[in-house]
């Protein structure tokens, strides 16, 4: 089988749940497909490291046509010419929508590859309300693509509603993890800088550092949940300073442990004792489903399809966004009942194992690249 050459469009490639995401498909396709990844962000490529060596996958940068800049015919020209050497397109959020546009106004006039478009949420100057230009612009760009893939219910009614997509065109595929590598239990040292102590509790989250994810809410609620609680959070960006000065101001910064980017959330995220989740807005966060599979019960804003993603014991747990002490509160209540962390974790983690499974998303993904590429081969493998 010819393998598929498939050019990727990400609006940035430091890891997060659509890059976590679209590097496990990468690494699943095997000697498949081979891979060219652009960023909208040149210099975000974090997300590089978690490809699988022996995977065909380039990062041209300046070599290629870039993703950013003011709309332009000439700049929309020389994408289209890049993309012709593909047998198919893949976007990922706004950021990449220069190069949807492209295919959207050039694919009636050149032999252009399928286009099949993520969406996977927003930035925090769209939590509130979506930009109306923005809007009107993946409005018009998205009637050129073969199919929006959304991973959760609130995205699929902003594509059909607000983006008039047809539903026919409108795919949506829950992310889903290799549970089995989430059920043992990991190694005492596997996140650098903590070492449990009896009587502790560890709260733990997994994020980019990035505003619209509020931590400095998290750094809030730790400190009103007692001394014995620490705060782990696996990620990286630009809010790091930020986190660390709240931290700081309240003098929990000995119990905040930050060690930066940690690709493979399976090998520590069991060392945690709550999960918790301070976004304004989610989608459907991988990084809770990682948790549950994990066995921990969780903390959440009340954000995306989070309240249908946990089990129904969890749900008391999940705040309103807004609802800041509600949420300290809830942090505290979990804290202080190490029997009910038990429980909900147990429920978390037997949900997991019955509706998360990678292979239900493999599947879908496969079916539905095979399908636009006509390539019943590639959407008809294991």
């Amino acid at each position: 089988m010819k393998p598929l050459r498939i050019l990727h469009l990400h609006s940035a490639f430091d890891l997060g749940g659509k890059e976590a995401r679209a590097c496990k498909l990468i690494n699943h396709f095997g000697d498949e497909a081979s891979h060219v990844i652009l960023s909208a962000v040149p210099e975000a490529m974090g997300a590089r490291a978690a490809i699988e060596d022996g995977i065909f996958v380039e990062f041209p940068g300046d070599a290629a046509p870039a993703l950013h800049g003011k709309p332009a015919p000439a700049r929309y020209l020389k994408l289209a010419r890049y993309m012709q050497q593909f047998d198919l397109l893949l976007s990922y959020n706004w950021g990449s929508m220069d190069g949807v546009m492209a295919h959207r106004l050039l694919s009636p006039f050149m032999k252009l590859p399928p286009l099949i478009h993520h969406e996977d949420g927003f930035n925090e100057d769209e939590v509130q309300k979506l930009n109306w230009k923005r809007n009107a612009f993946r409005s018009l760009a998205l009637t050129g693509s073969d199919a929006l893939v959304v991973p959760s219910a609130t995205l699929e009614e902003i594509a059909l509603i607000d983006w008039f997509r047809p539903k026919a065109k409108v795919h949506r595929i829950s992310n889903g993890i290799d549970i089995q590598r989430y059920l043992p239990s990991p190694a005492a040292d596997a996140f650098p800088g903590l070492v449990k102590r009896e009587g502790e509790v560890v709260v733990g989250t997994i994020a980019g550092l990035r505003a619209v994810k509020n931590l400095p809410r998290l750094v809030r609620a730790v400190a009103a949940a007692g001394p014995n609680v620490r705060l782990a959070i696996a990620g990286e960006g630009p809010e790091r300073s930020a986190i660390m000065a709240e931290a700081e101001r309240l003098g929990i910064a000995d119990r905040v442990i930050m060690p930066g980017f940690m690709h493979d959330p399976a090998s520590y995220v069991g060392l945690f004792d709550i999960f918790a989740l301070s976004s304004y807005s989610e989608q459907y966060p991988i990084s809770l489903v990682e948790a549950m599979a994990a066995g921990l019960p969780a903390v959440c804003t009340d954000v995306g399809d989070v309240r249908n993603i946990v089990t129904s014991a969890n749900r008391p747990y999940i705040i309103d966004k807004e609802d800041e002490a509600g949420f300290a509160a809830a942090l505290t209540s979990l804290v202080q009942d190490e029997n009910l962390r038990r429980t909900i974790g147990s429920a978390n983690q037997a949900l997991a194992i019955a509706e998360y499974h990678e292979a239900k998303m493999f599947a879908r993904y496969r079916n539905l690249y095979g399908n636009a590429t006509k390539r019943a081969d590639f959407a008809r493998q294991a």
